[in-house]
């Protein structure tokens, strides 16, 4: 029996969300661990934020395929045809293909956010000669920097805790679910909408504002355009707006029979808190991240140090909301 085999056997619970969760866990831990360990040889952490994107990826692609994933391992050691590969467009359309559309909305969803935002950030680090000050106490620490590549696996187990609940359910349970589209559905899908196109155009003004900047196109030192005058942390409120819409769209399945029985339920009011703690974890992690450890602390006080005499800077501040902007 090999390696993956046994890891397959050992997590296969009669819970299909503890069969899908542990996997994905050991996964990403597995991911950040391999870059980790060349990163910390090399002092660098050029490939921190873009191997958190991979790792999103994998998870998510990982949880959508693993029942297929069992199903063809097992059929290979008894010597049966080994069932097909789930077909995603069939799942858009409604017409069954093995998986459910909300499954591959929410897969697909994470997956357009982590490139989108994987390359964003690689792309950006390269520009500034491959060092983030964010890692200038812990580079030279290898402990330090072994512990924040643990931290990003917890970041993305706990950020994909909806989806991996929703990914886990059997797609003959998710066939007793009604066809209907629901408020939630459609609610946690203009939510991530809106807050994903919120947070590309705050990228993508401060991207333009830095370029401008390096060609002396302006002499600004604090950016308090677009939306940058609507709030001093727009694309923090695009990142924290979009994992609530994931949040809200998982999360008005868990809390339905089908979702219940999923996730090892009996039902009833600890269930259903059971289950919106499931979903809301994730919006309610990054906003901690943001707002307590590595967004807004660390911006902010590097602003006030370096412009907090300075007059407009005052004015900005004190007239432009810090996360939710202003009409």
């Amino acid at each position: 029996m090999t390696l993956l085999h046994s890891i397959l056997h050992a997590t296969n619970f009669s819970r299909p969300f503890l069969s899908t969760l542990l996997p994905s866990i050991g996964l990403a831990y597995t991911i950040q661990s391999l870059v980790a360990v060349p990163s910390i040889f090399a002092q660098t952490e050029r490939f921190y934020d873009i191997s958190g994107s991979v790792t999103y990826i994998s998870c998510t692609a990982l949880s959508l395929y693993l029942p297929t994933i069992r199903a063809r391992i097992a059929a290979a050691a008894v010597g049966s045809p080994k069932p097909s590969w789930p077909s995603m467009l069939a799942a858009l359309a409604r017409n069954g293909g093995g998986l459910n559309w909300r499954q591959v909305a929410l897969s697909a969803a994470v997956t357009v956010w982590a490139t989108r935002l994987g390359f964003y950030l690689f792309a950006r680090i390269s520009s500034d000669d491959g060092t983030d000050s964010r890692f200038d106490d812990i580079r030279s620490s290898p402990p330090k920097f072994l512990g924040a590549f643990f931290a990003q696996a917890t970041w993305v187990t706990l950020c994909l805790m909806p989806v991996l609940a929703i990914n886990a359910i059997p797609a003959s349970l998710f066939s007793t679910l009604p066809a209907a589209i629901g408020v939630t559905d459609i609610l946690g899908a203009l939510l991530f909408l809106g807050g994903f196109s919120f947070e590309v155009a705050a990228d993508r003004q401060k991207d333009k504002w830095v370029q401008g900047k390096k060609t002396k196109k302006h002499n600004e030192e604090f950016l308090t355009r677009g939306l940058w005058s609507k709030s001093r942390h727009p694309n923090y409120f695009g990142e924290v707006t979009l994992w609530t819409g994931i949040a809200t769209l998982a999360g008005g399945v868990l809390v339905s029979n089908v979702g219940q029985k999923a996730i090892g339920s009996a039902g009833g009011p600890l269930g259903i808190a059971a289950a919106l703690a499931m979903a809301g974890i994730s919006p309610a992690f990054v906003s901690l991240l943001l707002f307590k450890v590595s967004g807004i602390p660390l911006s902010e006080g590097k602003y006030d140090e370096r412009y907090g005499n300075r007059k407009e800077y005052q004015e900005w501040k004190k007239n432009t909301p810090m996360f939710f902007p202003k009409l």
